[in-house]
C-alpha cells in the first residue's frame, strides 16, 4: 500500500540530500490526534532550525502517521488543510518543505480502506523510500529526525542517520540494542546545528 504524497509535494531532477522531519512532537507541538488549525502550535525554535538546514542545502522532507484517518477522528482532506496552513506559517520565515508524506493507515483498526498493513507507516521506511524515488534523495547521506522509536527504526531501515529528539515522546527514549548508538537532542535546533556542523550538505543547484 503507497503512502499518500501531499499535493503540495513537488518533484525534483538533482539528486540531493535530505532531512526527513517526523510532524507531531517535532516540528510542532504533540498534542494527540491533532487536525484543527486553532490548535497548531510550532515547538520554539523548530522555523529557524529547518531555515538553517534549507540554507544549508537539505532538502526539507515531512513523513507522518497519521492513524487518525483510519480511526475515523479526522479525514485525509483536514491533515491537507492543517499541512497548507503549517506551510504558511513556515514561508514567513523563509521556509519551504521539499516533500510531505503521509501514512493514513493502521493495521488493525478503523475502516477501510485504511485499515491496513501497509509499507509506508513508521516504523517501515515505506514513506522515505518514496520520497527518495520522487525527489531523487540520497538516503545513505540523510538523516531521520523524529521523537519516536518507529521515527528512527524507519530512518534506519531506509538508510538513513536516525537523530531522536527529546520533545514530544523522545524524553525517555528505550532504545533496542540496533538503536542504541543514536545521538539524543533536546529539539530539532540543537539537531539542525549538529546536522550543518558535520558539513554534510549540497550547495543548492
Amino acid at each position: 500500500m503507497p503512502s499518500h504524497p501531499s499535493p503540495l509535494t513537488p518533484h525534483r531532477k538533482t539528486a540531493r540530500r535530505a532531512v526527513f522531519l517526523d510532524r507531531d512532537g517535532t516540528i510542532n507541538v504533540e498534542k494527540d490526534y491533532l487536525y484543527r488549525i486553532e490548535d497548531f502550535e510550532f515547538i520554539p525554535g523548530v522555523p529557524q532550525a529547518l531555515k538553517r538546514l534549507q540554507d544549508a542545502g537539505f532538502l526539507l522532507v515531512v513523513v507522518t502517521n497519521q492513524s487518525g484517518v483510519a480511526r475515523g477522528y479526522y479525514a485525509l482532506e483536514d491533515v491537507e488543510r492543517l499541512h497548507r496552513h503549517m506551510c504558511a506559517e513556515l514561508q514567513k520565515y523563509g521556509v519551504i518543505l521539499d516533500g510531505i508524506y503521509i501514512c493514513p493507515h493502521h493495521p488493525d483498526q478503523g475502516q477501510p480502506p485504511y485499515n491496513v498493513d501497509c509499507d509506508c507507516r513508521k516504523g517501515k521506511p515505506g514513506m522515505l523510500l518514496q520520497a527518495a524515488r520522487d525527489l531523487n534523495i540520497d538516503l545513505a547521506a540523510s538523516f531521520m529526525v523524529g521523537d519516536k522509536l518507529t521515527d528512527l527504526e524507519a530512518g534506519h531501515a531506509a538508510g538513513c542517520q536516525s537523530l531522536l529528539v527529546q520533545t514530544g515522546y523522545g524524553a525517555t527514549p528505550m532504545l533496542p540494542p540496533s538503536l542504541t548508538e543514536t545521538r539524543i537532542f533536546a529539539a530539532l535546533p540543537s539537531t539542525a546545528a549538529y546536522i550543518v556542523r558535520k558539513g554534510i550538505f549540497f550547495s543548492s543547484q
